[in-house]
């Protein structure tokens, strides 16, 4: 059985910075249909943030949340970890939320808190990415 990393709110785990989810029910029938073992990660509570938290976005290079503080750190520590798990747990690709900070794999909110969007890369799907996995939006599906 093959082995993705699934970005947790996409699987119904309330991990959100709003202390929600994302649930895919396309993902779901997806990885029914093929079989896949699912790794869930958050990437941001791996990296110690909170659930709820407040928002953040990518400003000139610095994930940096609504209040203007720096959370780079705890972005980077966080994506450093699901890395390790896909490593370790050698998965075949990562389907990640779209346009998050973390997990965005075309596109990002471009660090205005407007709801603009600029073409770009979360920090973890980046981080995959480099490290040779293969990385799919959910709305690719």
């Amino acid at each position: 059985m093959k082995k993705i990393l699934v970005s947790a709110c996409l699987m119904g785990q309330n991990y959100k910075y709003n202390g929600g989810n994302n649930f895919s029910s396309k993902l779901d029938l997806y990885i029914k249909e093929h079989d896949y073992e699912v790794i869930p990660v958050c990437p941001e509570v791996l990296g110690g943030l909170p659930t709820p938290r407040v928002p953040a976005e990518i400003v000139n290079g610095i994930v940096t949340n609504k209040n203007g503080i720096s959370v780079h750190t705890e972005f980077c520590q966080g994506a450093k970890k699901a890395l390790e798990i896909a490593e370790s747990h050698q998965i075949s690709c990562a389907i990640l939320q779209s346009r998050s900070p973390s997990c965005g794999v075309h596109e990002i909110y471009d660090g205005s808190f407007s709801g603009k969007k600029i073409p770009g890369k979360g920090i973890l799907a980046q981080l995959l990415e480099t490290n040779g996995f293969k990385i799919l939006d959910v709305e690719d599906l």
